[in-house]
């Protein structure tokens, strides 16, 4: 009952975001209310049990893409303006996709895929969870680390060096800039700072 509870909870916390998305004006509360949107995906995810493909959303999407855009848009000072497109124009078009694509859920939520009708005797009984029970986590990290290691360092090395050539092109050695050295100057004794000359 609780995990009913949490799914419809995420279902209905990632649909009103969504919404919000491209309903706000404020870009900076669209972008929240994008990772908003993904979080409440991820908590969807992990309910099914796929807990990899939940971590990837919460690392990738909301860790570095949602992340990205809230300080892109923060950085460049958008002004919000009022647009003078009549939207009205394309709402028959969207009520019509909108009917359509919530009909298809409703099609395959209350058909089954069955290939026989009748109900059959035989079921299905997996064995490998009483066995050796582990999670697609569990199972993923096993085959990365054993069988696909040297991919996993390749990747990791090309990753270093992506890293180490973006740094070095944003660096500039420009030797005609003049700095100070706040410490030399701090540390200079005032007899040698300081000289009183007779002006004749």
């Amino acid at each position: 009952m609780s995990e009913l509870i949490l799914f419809f909870s995420f279902s209905f916390l990632a649909i009103s975001s969504s919404a919000l998305v491209i309903t706000v004006k404020n870009p900076v509360h669209a972008v929240l209310f994008l990772i908003l949107s993904f979080i409440a995906s991820a908590g969807l995810l992990f309910l099914l049990e796929i807990e990899f493909i939940s971590l990837i959303f919460i690392v990738v999407y909301v860790g570095a893409i949602a992340v990205l855009f809230l300080f892109v848009v923060m950085m460049l000072d958008i002004k919000i303006t009022e647009s003078d497109k009549n939207y009205l124009k394309y709402f028959p078009i969207g009520s019509f996709l909108g009917l359509a694509f919530f009909g298809e859920i409703l099609f395959i939520i209350f058909n089954n895929f069955e290939s026989n009708p009748q109900e059959s005797t035989v079921q299905h009984f997996n064995w490998s969870e009483f066995v050796d029970y582990t999670t697609n986590v569990q199972a993923l990290g096993q085959v990365l680390y054993t069988t696909y290691f040297l991919y996993f360092l390749l990747a990791g090395i090309i990753l270093l060096v992506a890293m180490l050539g973006a740094i070095v092109l944003t660096l500039t050695f420009d030797r005609k800039v003049k700095t100070q050295t706040i410490y030399r100057q701090v540390s200079r004794d005032f007899n040698n700072a300081i000289f009183v000359t007779s002006i004749k």
